[in-house]
């Protein structure tokens, strides 16, 4: 049965559908209004960031035609405020910016407010920090108008870097004005950009409007990804509850893969328990047991458990994952992580010549294999299979012993390097 997005959807398609056709017969005799090309062009762009992606060939079409029109429309076209209107909003849409350049500066009756033109001309030559003050009034002034919501944007985008709360100001406006658009969704994921060094708590607010009204848009994954580094950041702070609440908005396979990039982020930070809760979560929301999700779920799982009690179980688990259902930078992984577990699993060997090889702390290896920032300078006393052997007077002894830790941490440094290669961008 279809779902109510997906039907939603299809008629959003199916009307714009049926307007663009008119639209292309309409400009062929130039009598279709800009204003109401515009008012086609924002209900597009809502239905693709509502989840509707297959509107975006005929937002770009749009466009395309939007921009013939302006510029061979007829100078008595723009005596109606409404068409200057959208040539400012088209600009502001994604549309050709030199189009606004083009009819301003051919305006004889004045028509075009030339203030807002040039400021709009320095945004778009990315010279926007030195209107701010200029973009403040403009915005004011315009206010509830068409054009107002749209100014609001530009101003907290070029505001975000040097005025964080009032980058925020602007975003909150926009989302007054304009709910449930494509410039609601954008200043909900550019508010969480702002706020997210500094204001956890509004963060997971903000996370949750997302996630209820955006999550099939295309910018998604910008948005999953700040997400991903506000739940990561925040473990250990706060009740886990703040971001899983979220998370269980969303359906099982979008789900499934935010818990795997924070099992995978966890494990870069050395947050262990993190990352095995994480990798939990992943497996139970798995498509199918065999699936190569799944087996990355299982992977990252089991690597955050080398360092535990569960160190035997772990390396079964370990050997059991298919090589198919991994990459070949998360085989490497593993394979590394297997050397880590025969050298804590390792019995030591005695001799009166040589060195008696340590066993490898499993604390210690644990660090490492989840990429803690740094490797004891000298094995800590743990529970392992195996203990160190105890100080001797015999110096050859000791060097040999040293040199044998040393040689392990080499290898220890080498899923470190790993890990690091699986960081996501």
């Amino acid at each position: 049965m279809m779902r109510s997005r997906d039907r939603h959807n299809l008629l959003r398609s199916l009307v714009a559908g049926v307007f663009l056709a008119a639209a292309g017969n309409a400009v062929a005799s130039e009598d279709l209004e800009p204003y109401k090309m515009i008012r086609s062009l924002q209900y597009l762009q809502d239905a693709i960031v509502a989840g509707d992606h297959s509107a975006n060939e005929m937002q770009r079409f749009l466009l395309k035609t939007l921009d013939q029109r302006l510029r061979t429309a007829s100078p008595d076209v723009f005596k109606d405020p409404r068409n200057v209107d959208a040539v400012f909003v088209f600009a502001m849409s994604g549309g050709n910016p030199q189009t606004l350049d083009f009819l301003a500066a051919r305006d004889v009756d004045g028509e075009f407010d030339g203030r807002l033109a040039r400021v709009l001309r320095r945004y778009f030559q990315g010279q926007g920090l030195t209107a701010v003050a200029a973009f403040e009034g403009l915005v004011k002034e315009y206010g509830t108008s068409p054009v107002g919501p749209y100014l609001a944007l530009v101003a907290g985008n070029i505001t975000a870097n040097a005025d964080p709360a009032k980058a925020i100001g602007y975003f909150d406006q926009v989302r007054l004005l304009a709910p449930g658009t494509n410039l609601e969704e954008a200043a909900l994921r550019r508010s969480l950009a702002v706020i997210l060094p500094t204001e956890p708590g509004r963060g997971f607010d903000l996370a949750a409007k997302y996630v209820r009204r955006f999550l099939y848009s295309p910018y998604a994954s910008q948005f999953i990804d700040m997400f991903v580094q506000l739940a990561t950041d925040d473990d250990g702070k706060g009740d886990r509850s703040r971001w899983t609440d979220v998370v269980s908005m969303m359906d099982d396979p979008r789900a499934h893969e935010f818990y795997l990039r924070v099992s995978r982020r966890a494990l870069l930070a050395g947050n262990k328990d993190l990352a095995r809760f994480a990798a939990l979560n992943a497996e139970r929301l798995s498509p199918s047991p065999g699936s190569e999700n799944n087996a990355i779920g299982q992977l990252y799982g089991d690597l955050a458990s080398i360092s535990s009690s569960n160190v035997v179980e772990a390396a079964k688990s370990l050997s059991q994952i298919p090589d198919g259902a991994l990459s070949e930078r998360d085989r490497n992984l593993r394979a590394a992580a297997q050397k880590v577990v025969e050298q804590i699993l390792m019995a030591p060997e005695t001799s009166s010549v040589s060195a008696e090889p340590v066993v490898m702390p499993a604390g210690e290896a644990g660090q490492a294999a989840t990429a803690s920032a740094t490797i004891p300078s000298a094995p800590a006393p743990t529970t392992s299979v195996a203990k160190p052997a105890a100080k001797t007077e015999n110096p050859e002894m000791e060097a040999s012993l040293q040199t044998y830790v040393e040689q392990n941490r080499m290898k220890l440094k080498q899923i470190d390097d790993l890990l690091s290669d699986e960081a996501y961008e």
